[in-house]
């Protein structure tokens, strides 16, 4: 009795083992694990497990590519479903991987691992920040600050493309490895684009091309030697244009009377003098006559042409039989 008690005991043990690792399969693995890089801040990101009661807990291990061995991080039995790794992990070239489980009491799931990861590899390049822009007539001095310190090994290129107006489609590309450059051979008064593009070198067999940056666009000036040249054609044409006027002017007042003259509508017969004349038997006229006989105070129209003498000579013998009127009236 003695003897069957240990295997009693070890029996009772191997089937509570059993029994914790069949309820492993029952709590989810995390799923959609992925190491999200940018500018060399990693940090490892997972969607939530969900269960129908309780709180999951998670765990993150890593190893590298020198050391086949599970460590712990950071992240050991924490609630959010993300892990940044922490700066012993920072070196750019090591071969890094890591893995998550979900744990719900003593209930865990299995671990998900992720694929081997190289910070200068793997990270995403952000732009460089535009810090200033100077503008002249024929360049864009710029100033940038880089996405991330300089490290030892590292170097970084920046990747300047630039266009004319806004909707060309013709870009001209420079590089420089300096944060103050300039974009040189611009035209003056012409809106001009540019974006930056930061590329990592680290060794000459390899480079990782970053983001380009969002479009900035800026006007180039006009420069002093044709700034003086506009102010002496607008003098030029300012100088023609009171000349002109003067002119003008001038002419106005000495052939006005001629202005004057030709300005005039021409003198014509009225319509029903002409109609007359080419009809003298119109009974237009006798009316005319009648009105006349019957109001001996109305002098008759008489037209004349210039230099006709028997118009004249009417006109007197009309007035003086008016005058003779006039005096027997008074006696």
């Amino acid at each position: 009795m003695l003897c069957r008690a240990p295997l009693l005991f070890l029996l009772l043990l191997g089937s509570l083992r059993a029994s914790g690792a069949e309820s492993s399969p029952h709590l989810p693995a995390p799923k959609d694990v992925v190491i999200y890089s940018y500018n060399f801040h990693s940090l490892l990101r997972w969607s939530p497990v969900e269960v129908d009661r309780g709180l999951v807990l998670y765990t993150v291990n890593y190893k590298t590519g020198a050391f086949n061995k599970w460590d712990e991080m950071n992240c050991t039995r924490i609630t959010h479903t993300e892990c940044s790794l922490p700066w012993s992990l920072k070196e750019r070239r090591w071969t890094l991987v890591l893995r998550v489980r979900a744990e719900l009491g003593q209930v865990t799931s299995d671990w998900v691992e992720t694929d081997p990861f190289v910070a200068e590899r793997n990270t995403i390049i952000g732009p460089p920040k535009v810090n200033s822009v100077t503008v002249s007539s024929d360049s864009l001095l710029i100033s940038v600050t880089p996405p991330f310190g300089s490290e030892a090994g590292y170097s970084l290129q920046y990747h300047v493309s630039y266009w004319e107006n806004a909707t060309s489609s013709v870009k001209k590309e420079t590089k420089t490895s300096n944060t103050l450059f300039k974009i040189r051979n611009l035209k003056e008064l012409t809106l001009y684009c540019f974006r930056i593009q930061v590329e990592l070198v680290a060794y000459p067999e390899f480079q990782l091309l970053g983001l380009q940056s969002v479009p900035e666009c800026y006007r180039t000036t006009v420069s002093e030697a044709s700034r003086v040249g506009y102010i002496v054609l607008i003098f030029l044409l300012v100088l023609v244009s009171v000349n002109l006027v003067a002119v003008g002017l001038l002419f106005l007042w000495r052939y006005h009377k001629k202005i004057k003259y030709w300005s005039q509508p021409p003198l014509q017969i009225p319509s029903h003098f002409e109609e007359y004349l080419k009809d003298p038997n119109m009974p237009g006229l006798e009316v005319l006559h009648s009105v006349a006989e019957d109001d001996p105070d109305t002098s008759p129209v008489v037209f004349c042409g210039e230099g006709s003498q028997a118009c004249g000579g009417s006109l007197a013998g009309q007035a003086h039989s008016r005058s003779i009127s006039s005096d027997s009236d008074i006696t």
